[in-house]
């Protein structure tokens, strides 16, 4: 079988953090990571943007940011507008095709929610909870979805399923990551709020710096927090469990994606540090490769 990164659509990554340094928290590091990427995340937030305006085009959009946000989280450079669209060519077959599926449930959601909630009675108190805890689980599977797709050679099929499972395996991060982002849109809708009780005058500047600072700050916000709360689990029940059987396989890919490698030694990463430089221009994206890995039983 081809390596495991065999599976993997990544670009070519810089240098990563000095394994020495001290582990800051993980809000910390999210923060830092977010304010210093501030500037590269405008463009990419407006692009995003644009592209998800015709919703049936959202999952193009998906791809893209979630390929710059996983870099970015991982510590690794990222090209910004390039990675973007190289990742959307790359990945157009599976993304439009999801982003449809995705417009089309939640659609389908929307009304069932607004059906039951009006039906009343206890079929409907019924319904309305059924509808709602659809809906959550669809949700968070959608933390899963883009990041699976451009990691990993899986089929469709195989992307639903594994963010299915991964809802339930990643509960608890599951829950933090969704809680922090209702968080948020609390806040954007609290400020709302209050803007309807000022003057016209006030509430359309209010309005108008709080779209724009949304469409600016939030997408790229939104999909790295995400990373930040689910990559961890997919290095655990995908990565992880595949090289304890493969040690030895793809040394310098799960460098660049900052996995550690037991037995490694610091004379050896600085020779491979060297061969990074020597190969920045290289494709590294595994189209070659005929990995057949996918998240077992």
């Amino acid at each position: 079988m081809a390596g495991f990164f065999g599976l993997f659509n990544y670009e070519k990554e810089g240098p990563g953090i000095d394994k020495n340094a001290p582990k800051k928290k993980a809000f910390i590091v999210f923060f830092e990571t977010f304010f210093r990427n501030f500037w590269k995340f405008i463009t990419i937030n407006l692009v995003y943007s644009l592209i998800s305006l015709p919703v049936l085009s959202s999952g193009l959009a998906a791809v893209g940011i979630t390929n710059v946000t996983r870099n970015i989280a991982r510590d690794k450079h990222s090209f910004g507008l390039s990675d973007f669209f190289e990742t959307v060519k790359k990945n157009w077959k599976q993304a439009l095709p999801a982003g449809i599926i995705n417009a089309l449930i939640y659609v389908i959601m929307l009304f069932d929610i607004h059906f039951f909630w009006t039906s009343g009675g206890v079929m409907g108190t019924v319904g309305l909870g059924i509808s709602l805890s659809i809906l959550f689980i669809f949700t968070v599977m959608n933390f899963y979805i883009w990041t699976l797709m451009i990691t990993f050679k899986f089929t469709l099929k195989q992307i639903y399923l594994n963010s299915f499972r991964f809802t339930f395996i990643n509960l608890f991060k599951n829950l933090g990551c969704f809680f922090s982002l209702v968080l948020v849109y609390a806040v954007y809708i609290g400020i709302l709020v209050l803007a309807f009780s000022m003057s016209i005058r006030a509430f359309m500047l209010i309005i108008s710096i709080e779209f724009m600072l949304y469409i600016c700050t939030f997408p790229a916000f939104r999909f790295l927090l995400i990373q930040f709360f689910t990559f961890p689990a997919i290095r655990k029940y995908i990565i992880d469990p595949y090289y304890l059987e493969h040690p030895d396989e793809d040394i310098q890919r799960r460098r660049d994606l900052g996995i550690e490698i037991p037995g490694e030694d610091d004379e050896n990463e600085d020779g491979e540090d060297e061969e990074d430089a020597e190969n920045a221009g290289e494709n590294e994206d595994g189209d070659d490769d005929d990995g057949d890995l996918v998240f077992e039983d």
